[in-house]
This record gives structure tokens, sequence and C-alpha cells, in this order.
């Protein structure tokens, strides 16, 4: 776990200086009294409550290192082999390659670098000297030496690797998190973006087609129908409208763009042969109908040619302001389902505990994924018989991202994702199968452990599985895998009987 980074405390605030890649810590021309050294080495925290003889012991056995500002303590890569004491300035550290914990600083009175018992083999990245620093180092080789003159060092490395340990996990963890946030609001914002982009269309079109709708109507006035004039007109919309509703249960208009396409000529040929102008922008309107042409040979017939015009054009304004309004009702709906869809995810306002609906759970967060299945099968295959189970829900739905994601990526967007539930004994079976390439039969046993991945650099911190393995064990359930070519199975169980399952 050393080998992640060589200093202990991350940057609290953006630091900015010019490194000189030139210059190199080095000993100093003279060398400082021993006292002196003694007297630095009493500021180290980790050093506290040694005795004269130990820091005499570290004293004599250190090798001193001295540089200005912006020199160079270490380089990325490079093999680690000393122990640190920093007795003066700051050293920080930084990564080549940008990414999380990409920055550490080493402060005056820290023992850091190499530690006994450590697995460090090389440099995690490059060290610069921030003001002039002053450091003694300790050779690995001298370890052994180290350790029988001075017992205690061994429990004080082994503290601060715990220590580096826990503080690296831990902003590792809170990064996989911040990745997994940036993918959900990414899904999220690609989700609402086509409704809410539906919706502003419609809205500002519909003020346009409002004010022609009023123009037509007012033409239609100007006309001066005759009674039966009229009433064969409201009796034709009313038919036609019937008509229409009867095509509800259909498509709203041909599936194939070719056939939408021929229908609208075969249109605009009906209105050109009655003079009806600007027929182009008549016709997609009456396309969207599916009524046969038949339907408006008896608007023809009923309304003397001169109106006829008039009348087509009116009910073809009025039918895109319908349109137009159903576009905004259903977009405004479909962003409201995804905000329950959210509220449903994260589980807001509820207590931490639920009764959870594995089914709509899956369904959840699946719909999270939206943008990301469009050439995605998605089969759900959900067993009635299965109850509720009294579990973290905002958690649970967090495994959930993390075995969906991870089919989605393996299938790297086309292929089957399968989602299945149903009773295993006294337990619980949920399964996330996909059609990808499977999973290697020599990681197959490295999957669940933390910061291991395959993904390429930049992609996953490999805390996703781990993770998840570990909100299941807090279930008391398990999570394993089964993978061949083409079909990989991600497996959770969790009891049923509530009272095992914390």
């Amino acid at each position: 776990m050393a080998t992640v980074s060589q200093f202990d405390a991350p940057l609290e605030a953006p630091f900015e200086f010019q490194p000189d890649p030139t210059v190199f810590v080095a000993p100093p021309a003279e060398p400082t009294p021993l006292p002196e050294i003694i007297a630095a080495l009493r500021t180290i925290v980790q050093l506290e409550g040694l005795s004269d003889e130990e820091y005499t012991w570290l004293a004599t056995h250190c090798t001193e290192r001295v540089g200005p500002d912006g020199a160079t303590v270490f380089r990325e890569g490079e093999p680690a082999s000393r122990l640190n004491f920093i007795l003066r300035g700051e050293v920080h550290v930084r990564r080549r390659h940008t990414g999380p914990m990409a920055l550490f600083i080493g402060r005056a009175g820290q023992m850091t670098g190499l530690l006994p018992f450590s697995r460090m083999k090389v440099y995690g990245g490059n060290g610069y000297a921030v003001g002039p620093v002053w450091a003694v180092d300790i050779h690995r080789d001298l370890f052994p030496e180290m350790l029988a003159a001075i017992p205690s060092m061994g429990q004080r490395s082994v503290s601060v690797l715990l220590d580096r340990v826990r503080e690296v996990t831990r902003m590792e963890q809170q990064t996989e998190k911040l990745v997994a946030l940036g993918k959900l609001a990414a899904n999220l914002s690609h989700e609402l973006n086509n409704p809410a982009s539906a919706a502003q269309r419609s809205a500002a079109s519909l003020f346009g087609e409002l004010r022609q709708y009023g123009e037509l109507k007012y033409g239609l006035g100007k006309l001066c129908l005759s009674d039966e004039e009229s009433e064969s007109y409201r009796s034709w919309v009313k038919s036609a409208r019937e008509r229409m509703a009867a095509y509800s249960s259909l498509a709203v208009a041909p599936t194939s763009p070719i056939a939408t396409s021929d229908r609208e000529d075969e249109l605009v040929r009906w209105l050109e042969a009655h003079n009806v102008p600007s027929p182009w922008t008549i016709a997609p309107s009456l396309a969207e109908t599916r009524l046969p042409v038949e339907v408006l040979d008896e608007l023809a017939t009923a309304l003397n040619p001169n109106v006829l015009p008039v009348a087509v054009a009116t009910i073809a304004s009025s039918l895109r302001v319908e349109r137009m309004a159903e576009t905004v009702v259903d977009s405004t709906v479909r962003i409201f389902d995804l905000i329950s869809a959210i509220k449903d995810y994260s589980y807001m306002d509820q207590a931490p505990i639920q009764e959870v609906d594995l089914p709509q759970s899956l369904e959840t967060t699946l719909s999270m994924f939206g943008s990301r299945l469009q050439n995605i099968k998605v089969e759900l295959q959900f067993d009635p018989a299965v109850p509720c189970v009294s579990a973290y829900g905002s958690e649970l739905n967090q495994v959930w991202t993390e075995l969906i994601e991870n089919a989605l990526d393996a299938m790297h967007g086309r292929g089957t994702l399968r989602l299945q539930t149903h009773l295993a004994g006294q337990m619980v079976l949920i399964e996330v199968w996909d059609s990808g390439p499977g999973v290697e039969p020599e990681l197959k046993s490295r999957i669940f452990e933390p910061f291991f991945t395959t993904k390429a650099p930049g992609r996953g911190l490999g805390l996703g599985l781990d993770t998840a393995h570990r909100i299941v064990s807090k279930h008391s359930g398990f999570l394993t895998v089964e993978s061949k070519p083409g079909a990989t199975c991600f497996q959770v169980r969790i009891p049923l009987d509530q009272a095992q399952a914390y």
C-alpha cells in the first residue's frame, strides 16, 4: 500500500510553484554538528519518547541532505531506498499523470519515505523542495541494525504505515464516490436534456402556432359560411377526430420513414389538386393523423371549393397546436419520472433501513443508465414470489449501479443485459448478466480486491466491486461471479430473514 504515496498529508489548498529539475538536494558542504541534528530529530512527532542513546544512533547513522526552493528530492519511478526525517521545509510530491490524489506534501517534523516493513519499491511521484529543505535519511541497508538498536522503531513504523493506508484508502474511496456521482450526473443530464429540449422547442413554437391558428379561424369566419356549410364542417371535424381516436392505440405515424415520406407526398398532391396554398406546411400535420385521403375527399364534397383551403389549413394548424401541447405534457411527465427515479434511487427523506422492493430497485437504477442503453438489449426476469427485504436501500442501489456499469463497460455499448431475481432457499438471488467477452480466469480471483482494475487509467480506481462486496457483506450476503466468453454473471445473495440481515 505504501507504493501509492511517500508523504502522508494531502494538499489542502492549491499551491503553485516552479520546480527546477536541474537542481537536486545533496549533502551540505559543511556537515551539521551532531547536537543540532539530535535537537532537530527531537521535533519529529513519530520519534517522541526515544532515549538519548537512540536519538544519537539515528543522528550518527543518517545522511544529511539539503536543497534550495524548487530542488528535486526524487523522481517518479526511481527505486525507493531511504527512510526520511524532514527537519526543515516541505517536500511536495506531484504525480506525472493527473489522477486522484495527484499532490502530496511532506512537512517538517514528519517521518516518511520508505519505512521498515513497507512494500514500496519505487517513488510514486516527483518530489520537490518548497522553501529551503533540510532532511536526514536512513538507508534501507541499515534497517535491521536500526530495529535492533531501537526496538520501538518497528511499532512506530507500522503505526505510520497504518495511518498512511487509512488516509490513502479514504481519499481513494472518496474519489471513487465522486467518479460514480459524476457518471450518474452525466447520465441524468443526458436523460433530462431530451425531454427538456423537446418541451422548450414545443413551447417556443406554440406561441407562433397559436397566433397563426387564430388568424386562420378569423379568416374562416370572414367567409360567412351558411348554416349548412358550418354544420357540415363541424360534423366532419367531429367524425375525423373520432377516427383519430381509433388510431390512438397504434403508432402516431408509420414506423417506416419511407412510408411517412410517401404519405406526405400523397397528401401534398391532394392539397395541390384542391388549390390549398403552402401544401408542404400542411401535409406533415395531416400525415401524423394516419387518416386516409378518403376522409379529406369527404370534406371536399361537403364544402365550397373556395372554403376548402381555409378549412383544411385551420384543422391542420389545430392539430399542430395539439401536438405541441402533447409534447410539452409528455416531456414534463418524463422529467417528473426521472426526478422520482432519482428520489427512489437515493431513498431521500427516508430512514436508512427500508423494506426494499428489489425489482423496483433494479429498474430505478437501470433508468439512470438510459443514455447508454440505445444499442443494449435489456431483459428483465423478476420472480413475483420474491418478497421485499429489509435493507439499506441507497446502498443496495450502489451495488446495482456498480454491477450494471461494469456490465455496460464490458459490452462496449452493444450486447444483452439481463437482470434476474428469484428465491434460492432462504435467500434472494439477484443476477446481473452481460454478453461481454468475460473475465479471464487468472483475474477472476482478484476482481474484488481494492484498487485492482482492468480499465484504462482514469476510467476507474478499482474500488467499485470492492465497495459492492463490502455492502453485500454488510447485509450478511454474498457476491460472486461466474464468467465465460459471451456470458458473465454477478450473483448477489441476500438473506430473507431480517434478523440475519445486519
